[in-house]
């Protein structure tokens, strides 16, 4: 039971009972600490519709709550300010219901309509980088959220595994690579075709040098380096089916789908289907030739296919080239429907994409609507920001990319060499400190990527996200070894009811109200797509507990009913933690 509920329902009561007016909405905040209260209801909203004193309003509903509402102890107010004080039993009934209660917060999912959430989405022309790090950690956990609050989830990825990119790699390894493979050289298998991908680029600036010097314009020499025109012709070839190219294709993309299910594992990500852009990018044609006949598309004099968006405020978008090839909206809006026939269940879809697609997800969305999808009502694109390093931005046709495979791998040394220098792991064998090494070093990276709101961009410190103190993974982790440890030494904390007379300490009462408050950030998370309520929800969580440890004695306590409620409360907070976490897809580790 929410008493932010309960409190909703009987102020507008309140009102109607005693002003004759019907309040539309009543606004809370949490008492300020310099007052006696545990939640605030705020008169200054209430004068638009109830004239009179602010204090004589507040005094009234209070005298009101206080004679309706059993949780209501007392109250006071200051200025327009109703603070509420609830009664004690109230906060331990509460923990009653919900101290043997599994994944609490969470919702059994729904047997009506799924969600497919698309993340990852790369390129097979090399390796996952710093960028693929922030998305795919969006997407999943924003996946697991969604699952969390009801809702049935379909994790997805489509791999741009053809086009003029795959074959700069292709070519490059055919013309320089003598043969090697992953095996050969062991270097992992999308790694391998990276490299490749930068060797284009290499020969390629060489070439157009060359063309330049021998007084061919720039323009004209960047589109006739022959390395390029051989790449085009490789493209022409693959999409004939010409069986040594398509052989090749397959071979080498078969070295990077290797290497990302490395990657994959190693973050800890997944997924429950697989689209390839190499069986999606005809889809869509026929959509668009239907659409035409229906009038939702219009015809130019070259015969290229167009849909009018000004209307919306947007402008004309192409949707067949002139020559009935398709563009990669044509082929976004046949994968849409094509995801939509194979999981019919589905109602929505989220796109994990940065937010340099922002106007193509816009247009993508409308024209489904205007193709008279209901499912296209609820299509979300979930646009992020960048992410930079202090070192500044990534390219990686130049191979200055962060790779990210180096970057797990760093993090687990920085956490190793932090967790060395604060000499908290004595008495652990080598195996136990490498595990231990990699939660908290992914634990950092994760946490500090989505604490932040997907749409701001992020300049990533891996020395700053292995912190022991402040807002990070570490902290929170080291914080949930604590409460293992009370654990372990306590000796049995059962699960009777706690006795709902015992009086509470307002540490213990802050920690309670912050526990009341998951299952709603889960269900506000779900709906802004946002990690990072949950990841900030655990931080206050862990903040409040800390307080109430240092404040409150728990195995000291000489009263055995005190010290039994404490332990457990101390339980189920860690249990809340690790809940929140495994949302954001992060271990936590039993010590520390």
């Amino acid at each position: 039971m929410n008493i932010q509920n309960v409190l909703t329902t009987t102020v507008k009561k309140a009102v109607f009972s005693i002003f004759n007016v019907d309040l539309p909405s009543v606004e809370f905040q949490p008492t300020r600490k310099d007052f006696e209260g545990d939640i605030t209801v705020v008169i200054f909203p209430m004068l638009r519709f109830v004239k009179g004193n602010p204090v004589e309003i507040g005094t009234k509903i209070g005298e009101y709550l206080e004679e309706n509402v059993d949780e209501v102890a007392k109250f006071n107010v200051v200025k327009g300010f109703l603070n509420v004080v609830i009664d004690n039993d109230f906060y331990l009934n509460f923990f009653n219901t919900i101290q043997g209660e599994d994944n609490y917060g969470y919702v059994k999912a729904s047997s009506v309509g799924a969600t497919m959430v698309e993340y990852s989405s790369p390129n097979t022309n090399k390796p996952l980088h710093l960028g693929h790090i922030r998305n795919n950690l969006l997407g999943y956990s924003v996946a697991e959220i969604l699952k969390a609050s009801g809702k049935k989830v379909y994790k997805t990825q489509i791999i741009n595994d053809r086009g003029i990119h795959i074959c700069k790699s292709m070519l490059a390894w055919q013309q320089f690579g003598d043969g090697e493979t992953p095996e050969t050289s062991g270097v992992k298998g999308d790694h391998l075709v990276g490299k490749y991908y930068v060797a284009f680029d290499k020969a390629y600036k060489k070439q157009i040098s060359e063309l330049i010097a021998n007084g061919v314009e720039k323009g004209r020499a960047e589109k006739e380096a022959p390395i390029l025109l051989e790449a085009q012709e490789m493209l022409r070839k693959w999409e004939a089916g010409d069986d040594e190219v398509v052989a090749l294709w397959k071979k080498m993309n078969g070295w990077v789908y290797a290497g990302f299910d490395v990657t994959y594992k190693n973050l800890g990500v997944d997924f429950d289907t697989l689209y390839y852009e190499s069986n999606t990018y005809l889809l869509g044609r026929d959509v668009v030739k239907d659409g035409l006949e229906r009038g939702v598309f219009f015809k130019k004099e070259d015969g290229s296919v167009w849909i009018d968006l000004t209307d919306e405020g947007l402008d004309e978008k192409i949707v067949l080239r002139s020559d009935g090839t398709a563009v990669y909206m044509t082929q976004d809006i046949g994968t849409a429907i094509q995801r939509v026939t194979d999981f019919p269940d589905i109602n929505g879809m989220v796109y994990t994409v940065g937010n340099e697609q922002d106007y193509h997800f816009k247009v993508l969305f409308l024209i489904l609507k205007k193709l008279g999808y209901d499912w296209a009502k609820q299509l979300h694109h979930l646009s992020y920001g960048m992410v930079d390093l202090p070192s500044g931005k990534m390219k990686s046709r130049e191979g200055t990319v962060v790779d990210a495979d180096d970057l797990i791998e760093n993090m687990e040394t920085t956490a190793a060499n932090i967790s060395q220098e604060l000499g908290k792991l004595d008495g652990y064998s080598e195996e136990e400190k490498c595990q231990l090494y990699r939660i908290i070093g992914l634990g950092a990276l994760k946490y500090y990527i989505l604490k932040v709101d997907p749409k701001k961009r992020i300049l990533f410190n891996p020395e700053e996200s292995v912190d022991f103190q402040g807002n990070t993974g570490p902290f929170i982790q080291y914080t949930y070894a604590r409460i293992q440890s009370i654990l372990r030494k306590a000796e049995g904390n059962g699960s009777d009811p706690v006795d709902t007379s015992l009086k509470l300490h307002e540490k213990e009462k802050e920690l309670l109200k912050q526990l009341q408050l998951f299952p709603e950030t889960i269900q506000l998370a779900a709906e802004n797509y946002s990690p990072a309520l949950i990841a900030n929800y655990t931080y206050d969580l862990v903040k409040e507990f800390n307080s109430f440890y240092q404040q409150v004695s728990i195995l000291g306590e000489a009263d055995e009913h005190k010290k039994m409620f404490r332990v457990r409360l101390s339980k189920k907070v860690g249990e809340v933690i690790e809940s929140a976490f495994k949302l954001l897809g992060i271990d936590v580790p039993e010590r520390m």
